[in-house]
């Protein structure tokens, strides 16, 4: 049984793993910490978790945690994260970090987007944590660097594609839609319930963090500079992302060849359930599970591809996906403590 340490573990993300982590066979959680919350026991900050365990939120004593624990997830804020992260690794302990501080390659490209980097170094030694297209990567590192929300679906929907040369590069579309858990759990006037409830509405148009992040993945994955348009938009509702993304084939846009090559890529995928011709997702089923569905559609006239992609923000959009890089990790299978099917209704 490995000895797990949670550091800022108040949040969604952070209340996300303790539920799945609640019935992970190889993984004990032992430190959870929140400034904000120190002191306090688990069920007073989180009441549906009452009665799990008798944990209690701490201070973030890195020196002290790094002894008692055999890995760790970091879910702080931007920047808090580089030095959880600096500290923790010194005793080589594997580390699942979920905020932006190690999805990227290049440090002026964070910089660029959030701050400098304050230990750019240990950017050269993290990976990026999405298990679908750098598996083998992921299982050699000791810092893996969770993916964003929104890239988790926008980069599914589109690795087989830019991988075969199938599409365009330069004009790639993607329209996404996200339930309000994924703002955090901190208190906004955004998205009080009388704000968001009736409305749907883009925001950070043109400027979302998240946009650089898929277009370095998606660059690397098509071995030349991708272009993307993204717009994020805030519906009413808890969990979900859908993404619906827009490419024009490469060459001719073939129905079946295009489906061949998802099934190609993602027939032996775990979490990846590619639906039937005509059927396309719904954020629904997928609630609360680690599963990626993704629905297709092919005009051969216009050559137009439409990909649509379905996750919960919070579990293969978060939580979820870090276990199933840690279950890498720590030398677990993969799909350990993750496996468990959508809440529906």
């Amino acid at each position: 049984m490995k000895k797990i340490a949670i550091i800022g573990a108040s949040g969604y993300t952070g209340g996300e793993l303790l539920r799945i982590l609640a019935g992970h066979p190889g993984m004990d959680v032992r430190v959870i910490t929140s400034r904000e919350h120190q002191g306090k026991p688990l069920g007073e900050v989180f009441p549906h978790l009452r009665g799990y365990n008798d944990l209690v939120f701490e201070a973030p004593d890195y020196p002290v945690i790094r002894g008692r624990v055999d890995a760790a997830f970091t879910a702080l804020p931007h920047q808090a994260s580089i030095q959880a992260v600096a500290e923790l690794v010194t005793s080589d302990i594997p580390i699942v970090d979920l905020s932006a501080d190690f999805r990227f390659t290049d440090a002026d490209v964070y910089a660029a987007h959030y701050a400098v980097h304050s230990h750019p170094h240990l950017l050269a030694k993290s990976v990026y944590g999405l298990p679908e297209v750098y598996r083998d990567a992921i299982r050699a590192s000791r810092i893996v660097g969770n993916p964003g929300c929104y890239p988790t679906g926008a980069i599914i929907g589109l690795y087989p594609l830019l991988s075969e040369t199938a599409v365009d590069p330069a004009h790639i579309i993607i329209d996404a839609k996200s339930g309000v858990s994924g703002a955090g759990r901190g208190p906004s006037l955004s998205t009080l319930y009388t704000e968001i409830s009736e409305g749907l509405h883009a925001y950070k148009v043109g400027s979302h963090r998240h946009a650089p992040e898929i277009e370095e993945r998606l660059s690397d994955i098509a071995r030349t500079r991708v272009g993307i348009t993204f717009t994020p938009h805030l519906i009413p509702m808890n969990r979900g992302i859908l993404s619906t993304i827009y490419t024009t084939a490469s060459r001719t846009a073939d129905p079946r060849k295009i489906r061949m090559i998802y099934s190609d890529y993602y027939e032996k995928e775990p979490f990846i359930r590619l639906l039937p011709d005509g059927v396309f997702p719904d954020t629904a089923w997928v609630r609360g599970s680690n599963f990626v569905d993704i629905g297709l559609f092919t005009d051969p006239d216009t050559r137009r591809i439409i990909v649509i992609t379905a996750i919960d923000n919070l579990v293969k959009g978060a939580a979820g996906q870090a276990i199933q890089n840690m279950n890498l990790l720590l030398d677990f299978e993969e799909t350990t403590g993750i496996t468990a099917p959508p809440i529906f209704p």
